[in-house]
C-alpha cells in the first residue's frame, strides 16, 4: 500500500513538474511577442525580427537533435513534406503575428492569433477529417463576435486597430493552423527534434527573401542584440523544447487551459509596457475569443498531442 501511494504521488509530482513546463512555454511565448514590439517600435522590420526568432529557434532544436537523435525519421520522405508544411505555417505565423501587432497592438494581435483552433476546425470540415456540430458551429460563432468587439469594425472612428493589423493577426491564426497540421502528419514519421529542425531551417529560407537585407545584417552589431536573442531563446528555441517535452505527461486539455498563458503575458505585457489601450468592449471580446476557444481545444485536444504520443514512443524505445 505504501509502495502504491509512493508510486502514485510520484507520478502526481512528474505530471505537475511536465504541466510547469508548458506554462513556462506558454509565458515564454507571451513575452515573445512583447519583445517583438519593443524592436519594432525601435524601427526593425517584423520580418527581420521574425527572421531571427526562427533562426536561433533552429540552432536549439539543433542542438537538441545532436542530443536526441534515435528514431529522428529524417531518411523518411514524408517526414520532410511535411515538416516544410510546418516550417512554412510557422514562418507565417511568426511574421504575420509581428506585422498585426507592428500595425496595431499586443494585444489584438496575440488574440487573433490564438483563434487558430477556429481555422483548425474549418480545415478539418472541409478536409472531412471531422464532423460539424451544432456546438462547434456555435463556438465559432461566438469567436466571429468576440472578433468584431475585439477589432471595433463596426466603428469607423476607432483607433489603434487597422485592417492591415486585424488581417495579418488572423493570418498568423491561420498559419499557426497549417503548422499544427503539418506537425500531426509529421510526427507519425519521425521524432519531434528532427521535425522542428526542418521546419525552422524552411522558417529562414522562407523569411530571408522579404527581410530587409541592411537591417538583416545589422543585427549582428546593433545594440539590441541582447532583445534580439532574448527573442529567439525564448520565443522558439527554449521555449518548443519545453512544451513538446511537457506535452509528454499533460493532458490535451490540461494544455490548452494554461495555454493561456500566452495571450494574457502578452497582452498584459503590451497594456502595461508598451502603452496599448483597450476600452470595454474589447476586453469584452478578448474575453469571449480566449474562452471559447479555451473550451474547443479543451473538447478536441491540440493537434500537438500526436507530437506527445511520438516522444512517449521515443522514450519507451530508447
Amino acid at each position: 500500500m505504501n509502495l502504491l501511494n509512493f508510486n502514485i504521488k510520484k507520478r502526481d509530482e512528474i505530471v505537475g513538474s511536465k504541466t510547469a513546463l508548458v506554462v513556462l512555454a506558454a509565458l515564454f511565448w507571451g513575452l515573445s511577442g512583447g519583445i517583438g514590439g519593443i524592436l519594432m517600435a525601435g524601427g526593425w522590420d517584423a520580418f527581420v525580427v521574425s527572421f531571427y526568432r526562427g533562426a536561433i529557434g533552429l540552432l536549439f532544436v539543433l542542438v537538441w537533435l545532436v542530443l536526441r537523435p534515435h528514431g529522428n525519421g529524417l531518411s523518411n520522405g514524408w517526414l520532410w513534406f511535411w515538416s516544410a508544411i510546418a516550417g512554412i505555417g510557422v514562418a507565417g505565423n511568426f511574421s504575420f503575428y509581428f506585422l498585426s501587432i507592428a500595425h496595431g497592438s499586443v494585444a489584438v494581435a496575440v488574440t487573433l492569433m490564438y483563434c487558430a483552433p477556429v481555422f483548425v476546425y474549418l480545415m478539418s470540415f472541409a478536409l472531412k477529417l471531422e464532423s460539424p456540430t451544432a456546438l462547434k458551429w456555435a463556438a465559432i460563432a461566438v469567436v466571429m463576435v468576440g472578433i468584431v468587439l475585439l477589432t471595433q469594425v463596426y466603428d469607423t472612428g476607432a483607433s489603434g486597430v487597422t485592417t492591415i493589423g486585424v488581417a495579418a493577426g488572423l493570418l498568423a491564426g491561420l498559419s499557426y493552423a497549417i503548422f499544427i497540421f503539418g506537425f500531426k502528419y509529421a510526427a507519425p514519421h519521425g521524432s519531434p527534434q528532427a521535425i522542428l529542425s526542418i521546419a525552422f531551417a524552411v522558417l529562414a529560407i522562407v523569411l530571408i527573401l522579404p527581410a530587409d537585407a541592411y537591417q538583416t545584417v545589422a543585427v549582428l552589431s546593433t545594440p539590441d542584440w541582447p532583445l534580439f536573442a532574448g527573442l529567439g531563446v525564448l520565443g522558439a528555441g527554449l521555449s518548443f523544447v519545453l512544451y513538446i517535452i511537457g506535452l509528454n505527461h499533460t493532458a490535451p486539455a490540461v494544455a490548452s487551459i494554461v495555454a493561456m498563458v500566452e495571450p494574457v503575458t502578452a497582452s498584459l505585457f503590451g497594456i502595461v509596457v508598451l502603452n496599448d489601450k483597450l476600452v470595454g468592449p474589447q476586453f469584452f471580446g478578448m474575453g469571449l475569443i480566449l474562452i471559447t476557444v479555451t473550451v474547443l481545444s479543451v473538447y478536441s485536444g491540440s493537434g500537438l498531442k500526436y507530437v506527445a504520443r511520438v516522444q512517449e514512443n521515443l522514450n519507451k524505445d530508447e
